[in-house]
This record gives structure tokens, C-alpha cells and sequence, in this order.
């Protein structure tokens, strides 16, 4: 018998089903979070957005490195602040003073990702739309 002191575990060997299996749930927690979350929502339709007027504007591969950059942090932000705002609802339902201000500090972050995804995307689209409508 093992002695429950003893932290040494054995690692798990590779397996490719393994690795499949994560990247299933993987795209289970997006789909949730886009069918659950409203501002997961918003963020879709601005990045499909950003996307076709990248598309449209024929953006260069250095622009699209920053579109896609803003995007993704965009979506890591939210992602994170759902995660976290689900395991405070978790451990705490009833409201809690410092659970709410861990709930602001998450939700400060995806304001911060958002706002510079914006001044990303008015810095890589705003040249190629002023060209294309002057």
C-alpha cells in the first residue's frame, strides 16, 4: 500500500486518442461559451467581422499577425473570465465581497484585452479603409 505522503505519481504514457480526446473538450468549452455567454456572443460577430474586412481589404500577413493576435486575446480574456466567474459561483453562491471584487478584477481583464483589440484592429483596418474609400 501506498503511502499517501508519497507524491510521486507515475506519468501516463503518450496517446494519440488521449491528445484527440482533449482537443473534443477543448472545442466542447467554446461551443458553451458561445451559446451561454453574451458577450462571447458579441466578441464572435466582431471577429467575423474584423475577418471579412481583413478578407475584403486584402490585408498583408504582418496585418494579419495583429488581427489574429487581438482576436485571440480577446477570446482568452473572455474564456479565462467565464471560467473563473463559474468556479466563484461555485464555491460561493451567495454573494460574497471578495468574490465580487475577483469577479471585477476578471471581468477588468477582458475590458483591457478588448479595448487594445480594438485600438489593433483601428490601427491594422483604419489605413486600408481610408485608402479604399478615398
Amino acid at each position: 500500500m501506498r503511502d499517501p505522503s508519497d507524491h510521486q505519481t507515475v506519468p501516463k504514457a503518450f496517446r494519440i486518442s488521449a491528445r484527440l480526446k482533449s482537443f473534443r473538450y477543448a472545442i466542447r468549452g467554446l461551443r458553451v461559451l458561445v451559446r451561454e455567454e453574451h458577450n462571447a456572443r458579441v466578441h464572435l460577430a466582431a471577429s467575423l467581422g474584423a475577418v471579412a474586412a481583413g478578407a475584403a481589404l486584402g490585408l498583408s500577413l504582418p496585418e494579419w499577425r495583429w488581427l489574429v493576435l487581438a482576436i485571440a486575446l480577446v477570446w482568452l480574456a473572455e474564456a479565462f473570465n467565464t471560467a473563473i466567474e463559474d468556479l466563484c459561483d461555485r464555491i460561493c453562491p451567495d454573494f460574497d465581497p471578495a468574490i465580487g471584487r475577483i469577479k471585477d478584477l476578471a471581468a477588468g481583464g477582458v475590458l483591457v484585452a478588448s479595448l487594445a483589440a480594438a485600438a489593433i484592429g483601428l490601427l491594422t483596418l483604419g489605413p486600408p479603409l481610408v485608402r479604399a474609400f478615398l
